[in-house]
């Protein structure tokens, strides 16, 4: 349990707020098994979570769309089945939200761009999305991101800034910033965020909740995202349980995604089950990969989850892969995917998107074919170099990110002379250029109280193995009371 489900245990199912609160701290999993024993019903959570979205999202700014009518129409459905003992799914009846890159049939998708019709027919669901509502997951909305995904931080032109939980005046991160602020303030227990650069570790990070980033194609899309084979899907949950649930709901095939994975044998909830998760396991600690900078406060907490690894019979030993910063490659990978992004646009439209991504798009469009093929025979060396590390080592861990939330509102910490997302970000974009599995799971919180999270990083295909060691590593965190949940309503 997290602190957030220990202090609400045992609350009544009146309407008053600390009992609204209450359901909406609730994980996913306890959701279902209340529904199962019929202590809880869909309808009286999801009033619960939309009565929390009305209150506390106007602090934050993690939505852009909540469509309450649907949702409750969508909980009271739920209810009937569970009633009859007819759930259609693994997430039948619990709340979920959808980062606003995912189409979504009878939304609109806007993507956090003015250039974007809302008034366009939305016919189609993205496979992420088409799988949670066969599993009778109830979707109350979409949440925020910036213009196009294009940056770690998020605000946008078309929906503003999102804040974090835990101090208003600090960012989210991103771009899946929506997703974790909801997560992270009980508007909903699951989301689907995306990740083409770190953009579900960053956010889940500073937002103090779980992300993970799985093998690429694991979790099929569709339309292929014009960043090409950096973009992933990926689940954010409070707790390392509710994402092993989701990838059992979200890795089904979709013939749309000519690049998905097969379906795996075994479901990822069944990876957590034993006690036997991470002893044994040879874990290289690198505390600053590739000699990126920490601060103090960050490097102890992510220092103390090493030691916690190792407590539960890992075998650790501080080894760095020996790879260069990477981040050119990844820029020319990362601008001709944004330049693609735009190209159908006219000059006005152009004009009138975030000033940032109009510079990276320039930058873009100037690069050549043979440009963009460097980038990926680079890629290709950093895939073939990590390969190599893990017949050494089954996990990699390092920092999430190398500082806690700055100032929202801004690309780059101010004052830190950097100029673009990714110089603040060096643990999380090489990894999607390797495809690798990866997930944040929160170790504590910094002297200034905001969020710290530790990577795991494994072997191409070993989801299971990165899911089963973060469980393990957040349990034990738990335990000691060193992962707690967000404020009950928003700081700062």
């Amino acid at each position: 349990m997290t602190a957030a489900t220990d202090q609400d245990a045992g609350a009544g199912r009146a309407g008053r707020p600390d009992a609204r609160h209450a359901l909406c701290a609730r994980t996913a999993t306890e959701l279902v098994a209340g529904y199962r024993d019929n202590s809880l019903s869909p309808v009286e959570v999801v009033d619960a979570v939309l009565d929390r979205i009305e209150r506390l999202d106007p602090l934050v700014n993690a939505y852009c769309l909540v469509d309450p009518e649907s949702a409750r129409r969508d909980a009271a459905a739920s209810a009937d089945r569970w009633r009859r003992g007819e759930p259609c799914g693994l997430l039948d009846g619990v709340p979920v939200s959808i980062k606003d890159l995912l189409l979504t049939k009878g939304l609109p998708t806007l993507r956090g761009s003015l250039s974007t019709d809302p008034g366009a027919p939305w016919e189609q669901d993205a496979p992420s999305v088409a799988r949670l509502r066969e599993h009778g997951a109830v979707l109350v909305g979409k949440t925020t991101t910036p213009e196009f995904g294009w940056k770690g931080v998020t605000d946008s032109p078309r929906t503003g800034v999102t804040r974090n939980p835990w101090d208003v005046t600090r960012t989210s991160g991103g771009s899946s910033g929506g997703s974790a602020a909801a997560v992270a303030l009980g508007l909903a227990p699951l989301s689907v965020g995306t990740d083409g650069g770190g953009s579900v570790r960053i956010p889940a990070s500073f937002c103090g909740v779980f992300g993970f980033k799985p093998t690429y194609g694991r979790i099929p899309l569709y339309p292929a995202s014009p960043f090409g084979t950096l973009s992933h899907a990926g689940p954010m949950t409070r707790t390392v349980a509710d994402a092993a649930l989701m990838m059992d709901v979200l890795c089904g095939a979709d013939d749309r995604d000519w690049s998905g994975l097969p379906p795996c044998e075994r479901g990822f909830g069944a990876e957590l089950d034993g006690d036997q998760h991470v002893r044994g396991l040879r874990v290289a600690y690198s505390p600053t990969l590739a000699g990126a900078p920490v601060e103090p406060d960050v490097a102890a907490r992510v220092r103390h989850a090493v030691d916690v690894l190792a407590g539960l019979g890992a075998e650790v030993e501080e080894a760095e892969p020996g790879f260069a910063d990477p981040v050119e490659a990844y820029h020319t990978l990362w601008f001709a995917g944004a330049a693609k992004v735009v190209e159908h646009l006219s000059p006005e439209e152009f004009g009138r998107l975030d000033p940032g991504l109009q510079e990276v798009c320039r930058l873009g469009a100037s690069m050549s074919a043979l440009d963009y093929l460097g980038a990926v025979e680079a890629r290709m060396a950093l895939g073939v170099l990590m390969g190599r590390f893990h017949r050494t080592y089954d996990l990699l861990v390092t920092p999430t990110l190398p500082r806690t939330a700055f100032e929202a509102g801004h690309e780059v910490p101010p004052g830190s002379g950097l100029t673009r997302w990714t110089g603040w970000t060096p643990f999380t974009y090489p990894f999607n250029l390797t495809q690798q599995p990866a997930a944040t799971v929160p170790c504590g919180t910094a002297s200034d109280g905001l969020p710290v999270g530790v990577q795991l990083v494994a072997a191409r295909h070993q989801d299971g193995l990165v899911l089963r060691a973060s469980h393990a590593l957040f349990e034990a965190l738990a335990a000691e009371g060193t992962v707690s949940a967000a404020p009950v309503t928003p700081r700062g």
